[in-house]
């Protein structure tokens, strides 16, 4: 596989199925591992952060689920390359600097990414579509036991497995949680909901994850301590808040269809106006009128657009995308006006 044979297809988890889907759009978990007697990415030379890269490599050869991976060295890809997994959530931007010695493993379906020689020497991350944490954990899980048999990771029987960070050392996991919240955000309930959150110990970000602001209503939810809790634990606290933030949502959405349709049914269809219609559009108006237009999809306002489509809008209207599809760097407006026609491309068929 090749980097720009990702350009034709997008992430299993852009499905817009699953359970929740109309307000859950992905569940990732993802596995900080790193290896016996080796300094943490942070510490080491080049050498060894090659060194390590190499051995992944060879693991991974020697596995099944790895069979229709492919491996990307950062330092053979230039900056749209990395943007365009960064905006397809396959890897993070700390993982685009400083590129030698660092690789990233993705599936063919964009199940599964392996993040190598980031904070820790291994990040591995599973996204499914829907509120869906504990099929994703099936699969990490069994990827982790795999990679178990074939490289020795750091582990210790009073902490668990260590990590670079003290705040994932224990099961090394961070389980997230996509959502989007538009009616929340309408009846100014979001920065109490926000609230609870973070005095429940979870944390919330962005579309981007960790240090983004929120956009387009999206925010991920996660857990922040992975000591002294069973990885099932994690997931059930997860998934126990999740539901309660979906149960908000849903009421909020209720009561804006009830006590301001019209204006809501207006705003969602002037939305969608503007998207057919527009011919230059930049990625942060898109984003606010493709919240609106998905809100009318699960309210069953709109019926004539598949929120597949938006859900993978929201990605390919993005501006290394916009550039992969040119084979060419484009200027600021040049992607405004390439975006627009994109947009209608994809509204009108």
């Amino acid at each position: 596989m090749k980097l720009d044979d990702l350009i034709h297809h997008t992430g299993e988890w852009l499905r817009g199925t699953g359970p929740h889907s109309n307000i859950v759009m992905s569940s990732r978990i993802r596995l900080a591992r790193n290896l016996s007697k080796v300094k943490f990415p942070n510490r080491a030379t080049k050498k060894e952060l090659t060194q390590v890269l190499e051995t992944v490599e060879a693991a991974i050869k020697e596995i099944d689920y790895f069979k229709t991976a492919t491996l990307f060295r950062m330092n053979e890809l230039d900056s749209v390359d990395k943007e365009f997994l960064i905006e397809r959530h396959l890897m993070s931007h700390e993982h685009a600097t400083n590129p030698e010695g660092k690789g990233l493993i993705i599936s063919q379906e964009e199940i599964l990414s392996v993040m190598v020689n980031e904070e820790d020497h291994l990040r591995i991350q599973v996204m499914q579509s829907g509120l869906n944490l504990e099929e994703t954990w099936k699969i990490i899980n069994t990827i982790d036991d795999n990679l178990s048999t074939k490289l020795d990771f750091a582990y210790s029987p009073n902490w668990g497995y260590l990590t670079a960070c003290p705040t994932n050392t224990g099961t090394a996991m961070r389980g997230s949680v996509m959502l989007h919240l538009p009616a929340l955000v309408m009846t100014k309930q979001i920065n109490k909901v926000l609230s609870a959150i973070a005095k429940l110990s979870f944390a919330s970000r962005g579309f981007y994850g960790e240090g983004t602001h929120a956009r387009g209503n999206f925010y991920q939810i996660s857990n922040q301590v992975s000591l002294g809790h069973a990885e099932e634990d994690i997931i059930q606290n997860i998934n126990g808040l999740i539901r309660q933030v979906i149960e908000q949502e849903e009421q909020a959405r209720q009561s804006l269809a009830v006590q301001n349709k019209a204006v809501l049914v207006d705003k969602i269809y002037r939305s969608l106006g503007i998207l057919k219609n527009a011919h230059i559009i930049t990625s942060q108006e898109t984003i606010e009128l493709l919240s609106m237009v998905r809100l009318g999809i699960d309210l069953g306002i709109i019926t004539e657009v598949d929120r597949r489509i938006i859900n993978e809008l929201f990605i390919t209207i993005q501006p290394a995308h916009l550039q992969k599809f040119e084979s060419k760097k484009l200027s600021a407006s040049a992607r405004d006006t390439r975006r627009a026609s994109l947009i209608r491309g994809k509204l009108e068929g």
